[in-house]
C-alpha cells in the first residue's frame, strides 16, 4: 500500500448493470490499489422492470447512492495521504443508457412526482422495449427522403439506443414527454453531477455516446436534422436545439469536483472529471489495445471494439456493426463497435431453468434453501466441467445466442434464441455446451464481418470476468473463432482505462497513448486454438448460420402478423 504523498492516485468509476465499481490506481506507477464494488439496491429488489416485456429501468438514485457508498468505501481502506492525493476521476457506464432531464438538467425520476415513474428513469442499454421505433427509424433513414443518418452506425439502428428509447418512452408517457426538456446518457450525467455542471447549458457530452448512439456525425452538423427527429415521434418536437451540437474525447476535462461531492467523498476540491466513455470503450484502453486490436468485454453482454488509424477507413462505411466514430475509445483512432446482446445472460438463464425445481422446493421447505444457494453457485463450473470432458461431435446440439436479439452482424432485437438437434440423450452439459458454442459463433460472426470488409484484426484480447473465471468458455471461442486470444491480468479493465482517461485530464501524462504505456493492464494467458477441432468447428459454424437463416424467417413472419394486426 503507497502511502508517498508525492504519489499521485486518480480513480476510475465502473458503472456496470448491476453495480458500480470504485478503483483507486497510482497515476504514476499503474498499479491498482484499492477497490470497492456496490450493487444498485432498487435494481437487485427487480423494481421497475419487467423482463417478460424486456423493460429494464434503473434509478437515478440508485447510481448515486451506490456511487457514494463505493467511493467512501474505497477512500477508507486506504491511508489518508492516498486519497488527498487524488488527482482526477474517469467515468465509464453501460450504454445506450439515457434519461429524460428536466431544464435544469435533473433526471425526472429525482423529482418528488415522477420518483417510482419508470418512464422518468434511465432506460438501461438492454430495455427492448422500443423495438417498433428502431424499425421506423430505418425506415425513414433508408426511405431516400432523409439522409442516410445509419450511415456510420453499421446501417441499421437499434432499439438498445438513445433515440428509439427516448421516442417510445415519450408517446408511452405523456407527462415524462411534456416535462422532458432533453435526454442525457448515464456516462455524460455522472461527470456532470460530479462537477456540478448537469445544467444542459453547461453539460459537456461524449463523442463515444454521440456518435455510437444518437447519430452524431459531423459531416452533417451533428446530430440529425429536426424534421427526422419529428417524423420518428411529434414528442421529439424542437429536441434537437435542446440537446447539443459539441462533443468531447474521454481525454478532455467534463468539469471538476464540486464542494458538496469532494466532502460526501472525502477527496480534494477542484479535481478534474474526465469526459465519460462508455464501458466497453474504456475497457479497451485498459487492456492496453491499440490499432487493429479487437477487445471483447465479455460479461452478461459482449461489446466488442476494435480501434483502427482513420486512413485504414477512409470515407468507407462499415456495414452491420454499431458504429465508426473517430476517438470514441483511444483519440485519434477510429473505433468500430460491434457486440452479442448476451453471451453470461444466456449461461445465467440456463442455470435459472435448472434451478428452478430446487429453488420452488427451498420456498417450500426453508431449511432447504442453503442447499438450494449452494447449488446455484456451483451450477455452472460443474456444467462446464462436464461439458468439457463429454466432448462434441458433429451430432451435439446446436444453439442460436440471440436469446435478447442480435446486436451485430446487423442489429435486429426481434430476432430470438434456439436450440436445435436435441434427442432423448441430450443432457444438461450437452445442452450447456450448445449455448456456450453458440457464444462463441456469434463471436465468430463479429470477426467475420470486420475481415469481409476489409478491416485488419491482428489481435483479439478479452476482458471481463468470464474471460477471466472461464477456461472452457475461453477455449471455446478460441476453438471457433480459430484465433489466438489474450486475456489480460486486470480484472477491471473499464474501471483502469476511466482511470488512464483521468490521469491525463489531471495532467500526469500528455496524452492517453503515453499513460496507457504505464498504467494499461499486462497479459494475463493466452488461449490457442486446437488444430484438431478446426474441421469439425467449421462445420458446426455453418449449421449455425443456416440455424441463423431460419430464426430470421421465423421473425420476419411475427413481424408481418404484427402489422396485419395493427
Amino acid at each position: 500500500m503507497e502511502t508517498t504523498k508525492t504519489q499521485r492516485h486518480v480513480i476510475g468509476l465502473d458503472f456496470g448493470s448491476d453495480s458500480v465499481r470504485a478503483l483507486i490506481v497510482n497515476a504514476d506507477t499503474g498499479a491498482e490499489v484499492a477497490s470497492s464494488v456496490v450493487n444498485y439496491p432498487r435494481w437487485m429488489k427487480e423494481l421497475y422492470c419487467q423482463p417478460a416485456q424486456s423493460q429494464f429501468r434503473q434509478h437515478p438514485q440508485d447510481y448515486l447512492d451506490a456511487m457514494t457508498q463505493a467511493i467512501q468505501g474505497v477512500v477508507a481502506d486506504v491511508p489518508r495521504a492516498v486519497a488527498e492525493s487524488v488527482v482526477g476521476i474517469g467515468v465509464d457506464t453501460t450504454g445506450s443508457t439515457p434519461a429524460p432531464i428536466d431544464e435544469n438538467g435533473n433526471v425526472l425520476a429525482l423529482l418528488p412526482e415522477f420518483e417510482h415513474n419508470p418512464n422518468a428513469m434511465f432506460v438501461l442499454w438492454k430495455d427492448h422495449t422500443s423495438v417498433a421505433k428502431a424499425d421506423l427509424i430505418n425506415e425513414l433513414a433508408h426511405s431516400g427522403q432523409h439522409p442516410d443518418y445509419t450511415r456510420y452506425i453499421g446501417g441499421r439502428y437499434s432499439s438498445e439506443w438513445l433515440w428509439a428509447k427516448a421516442a417510445w418512452v415519450s408517446e408511452q408517457d405523456a407527462q415524462v414527454a411534456e416535462h422532458a426538456y432533453s435526454w442525457v446518457e448515464l456516462c455524460d450525467w455522472v461527470p456532470a453531477i460530479l462537477s456540478g455542471r448537469q445544467h444542459p447549458a453547461k453539460l459537456r457530452r461524449s463523442i463515444c455516446a454521440a456518435g455510437h448512439k444518437a447519430m452524431w456525425h459531423e459531416s452533417w452538423g451533428g446530430l440529425p436534422d429536426q424534421q427526422f427527429l419529428t417524423a420518428i415521434s411529434p414528442t421529439l418536437a424542437g429536441m434537437r436545439e435542446r440537446m447539443f451540437s459539441e462533443v468531447f474525447t474521454s481525454d478532455q476535462v467534463a468539469g471538476h469536483l464540486a464542494e458538496d461531492w469532494a466532502d460526501k467523498l472525502g477527496l480534494p476540491l477542484g479535481i478534474a472529471i474526465a469526459i465519460g466513455e462508455f464501458d466497453c470503450h474504456m475497457g479497451a484502453v485498459g487492456a492496453g489495445a491499440g490499432a487493429n486490436d479487437l477487445v471483447k468485454v465479455i460479461g452478461t453482454s459482449t461489446c466488442d471494439i476494435l480501434m483502427v488509424e482513420a486512413g485504414d477507413v477512409a470515407d468507407r462505411t462499415i456495414h452491420g456493426i454499431c458504429g465508426q466514430v473517430n476517438g470514441s475509445a483511444m483519440p485519434g483512432l477510429l473505433a468500430l463497435e460491434a457486440g452479442q446482446s448476451a453471451f453470461g445472460d444466456m449461461y445465467a438463464w440456463f442455470k435459472n431453468v435448472l434451478m428452478w425445481p430446487l429453488q420452488a422446493y427451498a420456498e417450500r421447505n426453508p431449511d432447504f434453501a442453503p442447499t438450494a444457494e449452494a447449488m446455484a453457485a456451483d451450477m455452472l463450473p460443474l456444467l462446464s466441467e462436464a461439458a468439457e470432458q463429454q466432448g462434441i461431435d458433429q451430432y451435439a446440439p446446436v444453439a442460436m445466442d440471440w436469446l435478447n436479439g442480435r446486436r451485430t452482424p446487423y442489429a435486429n432485437q426481434r430476432l430470438k434464441g434456439a436450440v436445435c438437434d436435441l434427442n432423448l440423450g441430450s443432457n444438461a452439459p450437452a445442452i450447456f455446451a450448445a449455448l456456450v458454442e453458440s457464444t462463441a459463433h456469434g463471436a465468430k460472426a463479429i470477426v467475420d464481418c470486420f475481415i469481409e470488409q476489409g478491416v485488419t484484426v491482428e489481435r483479439v484480447i478479452a476482458i471481463g470476468g468470464i474471460a477471466q473465471k472461464s477456461p472452457y468458455v475461453m477455449q471455446m471461442c478460441a476453438d471457433v473463432i480459430g484465433r489466438e486470444i489474450i486475456v489480460v491480468e486486470s480484472d477491471q479493465c473499464c474501471a483502469l482505462g476511466a482511470a488512464i482517461f483521468a490521469a491525463v485530464c489531471a495532467g500526469v501524462y500528455q496524452d492517453t497513448a503515453a499513460a496507457q504505456a504505464v498504467m494499461a493492464s499486462p497479459i494475463r494467458q493466452t488461449y490457442v486454438p486446437n488444430p484438431e477441432v478446426q474441421p469439425l468447428r467449421a462445420q458446426r459454424y455453418a449449421t449455425y448460420r443456416q440455424l441463423g437463416q431460419g430464426m430470421e424467417q421465423i421473425a420476419e413472419f411475427h413481424q408481418a402478423q404484427e402489422r396485419q394486426d395493427v
